[in-house]
């Protein structure tokens, strides 16, 4: 049996039941980052790492200080979703020897970027050849405080289900130039009781199942509603990835107390109610089409 024969979401539940954890962990690998108890303190550690590979996530001919950009910026959509705020970096870079130095410099150009913008301090890392694609991995670690902090596993029966932003297109526009979406976030926790959250980076019809089957419910959405990027259409904003916007779940007693708010803080990014949480099944295990599943892309 090969990787393509299984998939990333199947592969990772024969793994991850044999990991064990420790007392300290509040949320362990399966979530969109690791968190745990710190002492003393009210906080959370948050640590969560990411890598983008050439060929993968961005094309050779791509812009390296758009590239060190992306890889910054994937780990901390992770910390969006968590509502944990960013303060260290570690950095790899595997890469071949016939790599131009100037594309590694203009790499680490738009990692300083990013990282300057969340106020991150870069303090490590690692280097190492290779005879393949460059690849490059960000470790991010940070804090969240005890009653702020989220995971997938929280939805409830009857929530409400929304997205920020708008989907669909973002392979041909924004994904090398996004923003996570921590601020919002940060504002969400802050001012309403968020059930479930996570950040849509492997497209909508694989994250919100993942969402589902965590908080052990169903789902049902509302494709007239979904929020559509210019020239996108349903079955990308589905299928492609790459958006990194918010998904959560929120009790519908707080829904429109949430939209008017939203509207009054952030007047230029949409925030649109896509579906429901509902009662899971028990006759199958309940998807959506398309969405990015590592192992199983064509090459």
């Amino acid at each position: 049996m090969k990787l393509r024969d299984v998939g990333e979401d199947k592969l990772l539940d024969q793994l991850l039941p044999h990991l064990r954890l420790g007392k300290t962990v509040v949320a362990g690998a399966g979530d969109d980052c690791a968190v745990t108890k710190m002492f003393p303190g009210r906080n959370f550690l948050v640590l969560k790492t990411d890598c983008i590979v050439e060929g993968v996530h961005f094309l050779s001919g791509a812009n390296p200080v758009d590239v060190g950009w992306k890889a910054m910026m994937r780990p901390l959509s992770d910390f969006a979703a968590t509502s944990a705020v960013p303060q260290f970096a570690l950095v790899t870079l595997i890469a071949s020897k016939e790599t131009e130095v100037e594309w590694v410099r203009k790499l680490y150009r738009g990692l300083r970027r990013a990282a300057k913008r969340f106020k991150i301090s870069i303090v490590g890392g690692e280097m190492s050849g290779t005879p393949g694609p460059i690849a490059i991995s960000v470790s991010i670690v940070g804090f969240v405080e005890k009653g702020r902090w989220l995971s997938r596993r929280g939805g409830k029966v009857g929530d409400d289900l929304f997205v920020t932003g708008r989907l669909g297109g973002a392979v041909k526009q924004k994904h090398l130039q996004f923003i996570p979406r921590i601020v919002e976030s940060r504002w969400l926790t802050k001012s309403f009781a968020i059930h479930a959250m996570m950040d849509l980076s492997d497209g909508l019809g694989v994250d919100l199942p993942r969402l589902a089957r965590a908080s052990n419910v169903g789902f049902k959405i509302e494709m007239e509603s979904l929020p559509l990027s210019r020239g996108a259409k349903v079955d990308s904003a589905i299928s492609e990835g790459e958006d990194y916007e918010l998904l959560f779940a929120i009790s519908p007693r707080h829904s429109r107390r949430l939209q008017r708010a939203w509207k009054r803080k952030f007047p230029k990014l949409a925030l649109t109610r896509i579906g429901q949480l509902h009662q899971r099944s028990n006759i199958k295990r309940q998807t959506l089409p398309g969405g990015y599943v590592h192992f199983q892309q064509p090459s």
